[in-house]
């Protein structure tokens, strides 16, 4: 007798389609309501990113100063921010929606991982953040490190507060993709040894991505953001690895059984 089909692993192209514009939208809901948030927090996150040009301004007795250049800057630069931190505040939303998109793909005891991936996720998506936030005020000294004694570095508002949001957006991103890499081992859309075969061109990506992400031109900033990258890479490969011996070596779920003979049915 034939048994009837897995439709998630005969879902077609355009429902693929409808699929992502679906998540899609959410996701932009969400962070449309997070921005609201984070127009109102502008404030206080302005004061705590503008504390390391302060505080380097008075440990070196220099001018360094924050320095709005325009009539219409304040407002446009309220806007960006808050538009920055409606990604951020709202990251547990659409990182839900960027597995719910992942998962249909998978067999229904794999979509039992939704909390570990959740888990995973969203801390590792912090904790970049809060490595950026460490590292601003090195970066910051380092990059007003090369102005010339006797001469005033006045940064423009609007290019240091984007780079200091963008840095910690990166950073954030930077460290979610490893989860990513063992969410689609674990569909076994991408073995592990695809993502070791690859390696190489995983790093010049990832030096690509760096530079592309990192708010400025310096090597400096993008080799602090290419080495955690890196090391996550070789991270998540490891993580993989592991999980796909462990399912290798355990008895086959019976309900797997069952959903496997669906889908060649």
């Amino acid at each position: 007798m034939r048994r009837k089909s897995n439709p998630d692993a005969r879902m077609p192209v355009r429902a693929h389609l409808v699929e992502l514009r679906k998540r899609l939208f959410l996701s932009a809901i969400g962070i449309v309501l997070a921005m609201v948030v984070g127009w109102f927090l502008y404030t206080p996150v302005y004061e705590a990113v503008q504390r390391p040009v302060l505080d380097l301004a008075a440990r070196d007795d220099a001018l360094v100063t924050v320095n709005f250049s325009g009539l219409a800057t304040a407002l446009d630069l309220q806007l960006k921010v808050a538009a920055i931190l409606g990604v951020i505040l709202s990251s547990p939303w659409w990182l839900y929606q960027l597995w719910a998109f992942v998962a249909p793909g998978m067999r229904k005891v794999e979509r039992r991982y939704t909390i570990g991936f959740m888990s995973a996720a969203i801390p590792l998506f912090f904790a970049g953040i809060a490595f950026a936030w460490w590292i601003l005020p090195q970066a910051v000294g380092i990059l007003v490190g090369f102005t010339p004694d006797g001469a005033a570095n006045v940064l423009d508002a609007q290019m240091y507060l984007t780079f200091a949001m963008r840095l910690l957006l990166a950073f954030g991103l930077a460290f979610v993709f490893p989860v990513l890499m063992v969410a689609l081992s674990w569909a076994r859309i991408v073995p592990a040894r695809v993502w070791l075969r690859g390696w190489r061109w995983a790093v010049v990506i990832i030096a690509v991505a760096a530079a592309v992400l990192t708010p400025t031109p310096d090597a400096i900033t993008m080799l602090i953001l290419q080495t955690p990258m890196t090391v996550l890479y070789f991270a998540a490969i490891g993580v993989a690895v592991l999980r796909e011996r462990a399912v290798s070596r355990r008895p086959q779920d019976p309900a797997d059984a069952e959903e496997g003979l669906e889908a060649e049915a």
